[in-house]
């Protein structure tokens, strides 16, 4: 009896294929296998219904990574913020504090259902500002941890109005969009709401991170995850591959894990 079906079989050479040299023990590209980027891209075009570029995805050993290099780019001195949720988990924290920044929390409206209210984060970058804090970037976790809120579409439409209005780069955590269990609450990405509103990639700076640790697999020991940055001048966009080579690449086997928990087994249904 074989161990594994014949489609994962299939599934496995494929990916395979995909990889120079069809072996796992190997450096890659540094934002990942371009094969795997492809698939990639290709769910997240599917999910959003606007067109996804590989070149934007960088694959990393999870989500943390990527947060830690967008930090690094992001502070140069603690005069620098980052608008950050209240309650939050203490990655960004402790990543902001880690780089030398400034966290500017703003503080989520339980009443609401923990909602991240304009009027709070106009308040606090006000606050900021008067201290002499540059806010360089906006932190929004949706799905939330630890509140678990879904923020509503009208509410992602308002937080992108204002980091465009306020020159502000969007830090899209995504990573739970798997993990929503109210049936008349669904996951919108932040790109996705951006480009309804007919903003592009000069409009707005966008990063969306994802892991494979979170959603129904879990698989928080295998470290995979990517970021898809959009937006961005020529000149950053070189900084952050040169972030990202530092660290030559990421895990393959995290590299193969994120693209199949974006590309998982389809369910085929049979006439009979």
């Amino acid at each position: 009896m074989a161990c594994c079906s014949a489609d994962s079989i299939e599934r496995a050479r494929k990916i395979l294929d995909q990889i120079p040299g069809r072996a796992t023990g190997a450096y890659s590209h540094s934002q990942g296998i371009k094969g795997l980027r492809d698939t990639i891209a290709t769910v997240i075009e599917a999910r959003d219904g606007f067109p996804a570029d590989p070149n934007d995805i960088f694959m990393t050993d999870g989500a943390n990574p990527a947060v830690h290099m967008m930090m690094q780019l992001l502070i140069r001195s603690e005069k620098d913020g980052i608008l950050c949720p209240i309650p939050q988990y203490p990655l960004y924290s402790a990543s902001i504090a880690l780089h030398g920044g400034t966290l500017v929390p703003y503080y989520l409206d339980e009443a609401t259902g923990w909602g991240s209210e304009v009027s709070e984060l106009k308040k606090q970058l006000q606050e900021a500002k008067s201290n002499g804090i540059t806010v360089r970037a906006l932190v929004v976790i949706n799905p939330g941890n630890l509140t678990g809120q879904v923020l509503a579409e009208e509410n992602q439409k308002a937080i992108v109005e204002f980091c465009k209005e306020e020159g502000l780069v969007l830090l899209a955590d995504e990573v739970y969009q798997e993990n929503v269990y109210v049936p008349e609450k669904k996951f919108h990405s932040f790109k996705k709401v951006a480009r309804s509103m007919g903003y592009d990639e000069k409009d707005i700076d966008l990063v969306s991170f994802q892991s494979v640790s979170k959603g129904y697999y879990g698989e928080c020991g295998k470290r995979g995850g990517y970021m898809e940055v959009t937006g961005f001048g020529a000149d950053v966009r070189e900084h952050i591959y040169k972030l990202a080579s530092v660290n030559l690449c990421s895990n393959i086997i995290g590299q193969i894990l994120a693209s199949l928990v974006m590309s998982p087994p389809k369910v085929i249904s049979f006439a009979i």
